[in-house]
């Protein structure tokens, strides 16, 4: 029986044996009690990787973010974000359900805002108006084929919003990779962001989990909203276990996937059924065609999946359990897909 080649996300990963090695050995107590010694050692660790003062530990990354929304706004509150960011996108109108706030949407190039952009959007203070509050950005931006904003991006939209008291919060679901594609450590993020969402369970392959960083009081507020949005866990060192094991030795490997990433975006920009491919700067590539459906039918008879991403948008994401082998695989597949 062929093996099935699963390209859809990097969330598909399984935990390794030395992952689940270390899973089952992890010290554990009720971190509702905040007793649970692995997870303080996520927390710790991931805060003093990113300059911050404390961390949570939390299921997902749309909970780290719909928590940051919770605790940096109030209800007549207004965010503003790019259009195809994931908040807005795929977090099922969290914002408006726990927060009572509202969004403007920049058209940034593939995900990425501008100051400009940004500056347009800010209410003036009048009675019949939100007040514009926070600046949220994704780094990689998903939906913009896993494009990346510069320390110097960053930075500039970071001074831009603290001239103006805006709260800036990082989406960094994909934060690793984007590091590994600029050459940069998490300590250049230092100073630049109030609050930051480290997701592990996508490119670094643990099972479960994100971490949201940021000052000791608004982590001590986090835990409340945390815990009445459903997410206060009791033994959950074993899940932290397997974020600390994925980053100790699963960061430096995501330049093999953005390597592998590219030689698919390559094969696909040579094929007569393929409009254009996204720039391809990490791990995911995004490509149009004339029916994704149809794409993903075909690619489905040899064995390989891929996510439809629009009527006429296919993504393709390349992660650890995806092999060299298997690259080859796929590349000899398309070479032969010359019509559809």
């Amino acid at each position: 029986m062929a093996t099935t080649i699963d390209l859809r996300s990097d969330t598909v990963t399984k935990p390794s044996k030395p992952m689940m090695d270390a899973m089952v050995s992890a010290e554990l107590g009720d971190d509702v009690f905040s007793e649970d010694p692995t997870v303080k050692k996520l927390e710790e660790k991931l805060a003093a990787m990113f300059g911050m003062e404390a961390g949570l530990f939390c299921p997902s990354g749309t909970m780290t973010n719909q928590i940051a929304v919770k605790a940096h706004t109030q209800p007549l509150d207004e965010i503003i974000c790019d259009k195809i960011c994931h908040i807005y996108n795929y977090e099922t109108g969290g914002w408006a359900f726990h927060s009572g706030v509202s969004i403007r949407l920049t058209n940034g190039n593939n995900g990425r805002m501008t100051v400009p952009q940004i500056e347009e959007l800010i209410q003036p203070d009048f009675d019949w108006l939100p007040n514009t509050s926070m600046v949220a950005i994704e780094n990689t931006v998903n939906k913009g084929g896993g494009s990346v904003y510069t320390i110097e991006e960053m930075k500039a939209i970071s001074d831009f919003c603290r001239s103006k008291k805006l709260i800036i919060h990082l989406d960094g679901a994909r934060i690793f990779n984007a590091l590994t594609a600029l050459n940069k450590a998490p300590k250049d993020l230092i100073g630049i962001f109030d609050s930051i969402s480290v997701c592990i369970s996508k490119g670094l392959g643990a099972p479960v989990g994100s971490v949201l960083l940021g000052n000791k009081a608004f982590i001590k507020k986090s835990r409340k909203l945390r815990k009445v949005m459903g997410g206060g866990m009791r033994q959950s060192g074993i899940l932290a276990a397997a974020c600390i094991y994925a980053l100790d030795n699963n960061v430096n490997r995501l330049s093999d996937d953005h390597a592998r990433a590219k030689k698919l975006a390559t094969a696909l920009s040579n094929l007569p059924w393929v409009k254009q491919v996204l720039p391809v700067e990490t791990n995911i590539v995004i490509f149009e065609v004339e029916d994704s459906a149809k794409v993903a039918a075909a690619l489905a008879g040899s064995d390989i999946r891929v996510q439809p991403f629009s009527p006429t948008l296919v993504r393709m994401v390349t992660h650890l359990d995806f092999t060299e082998q298997m690259l080859d695989q796929v590349l000899q597949v398309l070479g032969k897909m010359k019509t559809l």
